[in-house]
């Protein structure tokens, strides 16, 4: 049975957050919270945590054994982009746009 955790809104980059992802998708739940644990991006600190919470969730159900859990998928989806604005020299603006990504985690079990 599929355990999904979902996390909207993040202030990052989806196409910095996919380079994480991509090191744990397909991997077993333990494994990827040691490889998020030693890798020095920022999004492996909030993948982890998401991760986490997912076998929380799992092992809340009962019937999951969360030992054999694996990432079924990890989808990094972008979501609504902040525009700001920045002063410029002789009284001009630049735009500036902070993206946000959604990601969908699914654990699954062997």
């Amino acid at each position: 049975m599929a355990v999904k955790a979902r996390l909207k809104y993040l202030r990052m980059s989806p196409r910095k957050v996919r380079l994480v992802a991509d090191l744990i998708r397909g991997r077993n739940a333990e494994e990827a919270c040691q490889i998020l644990g030693f890798t020095e991006k920022v999004a492996a600190h909030t993948l982890l945590t998401l991760v986490r919470s997912a076998m929380n969730s799992a092992s809340q159900k009962g019937s999951i054994d969360t030992s054999n859990l694996y990432v079924k998928s990890i989808l990094v989806d972008q979501g609504p982009t902040n525009k700001r604005f920045m002063t410029r020299a002789r009284g001009m603006s630049s735009r500036i746009c902070k993206k946000t990504s959604h990601i969908t985690l699914t654990l699954d079990e062997k």
